[in-house]
This record gives structure tokens, sequence and C-alpha cells, in this order.
């Protein structure tokens, strides 16, 4: 066996370089769905115009992948800090005790099963080609397809926003308030079985329970939306 192969048994092709703007771009897509869908129903529930309903839509759609696209770049940015940090206290410690910084890598590769002696030649291998590389990736877990981006989480996380968003718009083709509302429901409804669906199929998983999950955690926003746009139609509000 290999050095490579005993370091990366699996070297096929995996979807974790993809994880960071993958997760935004799921989150963004039902976020949108939902909580554009939400507003919309809350709204139509009121009894309000079909203008009403379409301007409440739209300010919540630049609104919400707005703020999506700022929170996942403030949160990914202090995870890019992190990293940094991290990278920055194993330069220190490599150039502060080498020594020791060696032994610590030879006992991950042992903690692993690899025999002690091995284990030795192995971190002296990589310790002699590029030491930080070999302790970021082995004993912190960053790499290069893992690293954060914030730029690239916001960018997808804002766009799948928009896209999700529009879905509910659908509804607005119907003639009528109530007919209006049943069809936004109906088309955030699929939207969101679509986007279940298609997020566990990108991450590989079965897509039942993921679609579920989607599915009632949007049924339930917007149900709650409903309600209290009928209560304010009521109260008069």
């Amino acid at each position: 066996m290999t050095l490579f192969e005993l370091l990366n048994p699996h070297s096929e092709s995996h979807r974790a370089g993809h994880a960071g703007w993958l997760r935004a771009a799921v989150l963004g897509a039902n976020d949108g769905l939902v909580s554009t869908a939400s507003l919309m129903v809350g709204i139509a529930a009121s009894g309000a115009s079909s203008g009403a309903i379409t301007t409440a839509g739209l300010a919540g759609l630049a609104a919400g992948s707005m703020a999506m696209a700022a929170g996942e770049w403030v949160s990914v940015s202090a995870q890019v800090d992190i990293e940094r940090a991290d990278r920055a206290k194993e330069e220190r410690e490599l150039a502060e005790d080498p020594e020791a910084e060696l032994a610590e890598l030879a006992a991950i590769y042992e903690e692993r099963g690899v025999p002690a002696d091995l284990a030795m030649r192995v971190a002296v291998a990589l310790h002699e080609v590029d030491p930080l590389a070999a302790h970021l990736r082995d004993e912190l877990g960053h790499t290069e397809a893992t690293a954060a981006r914030p730029t690239q989480a916001a960018i997808a996380s804002a766009a799948s926003f928009v896209v999700g968003g529009l879905v509910p718009f659908l509804g607005l083709l119907g003639h009528g308030s109530a007919t209006r509302l049943w069809l936004i429901i109906a088309a955030t409804v699929v939207g969101l079985v679509v986007a279940g669906v298609l997020g566990a199929r990108i991450a590989g998983g079965r897509a039942l329970k993921p679609a579920l999950r989607v599915l009632i955690g949007g049924s339930l926003a917007m149900a709650i939306t409903a309600a209290v746009g009928q209560l304010a139609h009521v109260a008069g509000v």
C-alpha cells in the first residue's frame, strides 16, 4: 500500500468540497420559499388586494435575499477568522517546538490504526515536505476543499433565495382572493417538496425524510402567518 493510499483510502470524488455553497444554496431556497410564501399568505388572508400582496412579496424577496447574503457572509467570515487563527497557532507551535509537533502528528496516525514505527515515518516524511499543511489537515481537518468561502456562500444564498421566493408568485395568476391564497399555498407546497428532494439528491442522501421535513416546516409557517393575517382582518387592523 502506498503512502497516498494509506492516508487517502478513498480517492473518489465526494461532495465535501461543495458543502459550503451547497448548504447556503439549500438553506436560501427553502428560506425564500417559506418566508416569501408566508408573508404573501398572511397578507392574502387579511383580505388585501392583489397589488398589496405583490408589493409585500417583492419587498420580502428583496429584503430576504439581502439578509441571507449578509448573514452568510458574516457567519462564514467568522469561520475564516477561526481558520486563520488556527493556522497562526500551528505556525507558532511548529517554530517553537517542531519535535513536539512531529510527535503529535505521529500520535494522530497511530490513533487511526497505523503502527507506531510507520506512523513516525509518515509524520517525518510529511514534515519534510510541508509540516504546516500536514497539521492543518490531519490535526484540525482544514483542507482547501472545505475552506470557508464567504463571498461564494453569500452569492449562493442570495441567488437561491430569489429562485425559491419567486415560486409563490405563481399563485397570483389566480382570480379572486380565495383562489390566489390557495394557489400560493399549492405552488409553495410543490416548491418545498422539490427543494427538499433536490437538496437530498445533491447531498447524496435519500429524499423522503428531507422532503417531509421541509414540507412540514414550511406548511406550519404558512399556517401560522395565515392565522395572524386572518386575525388582523377580523380585528380590522
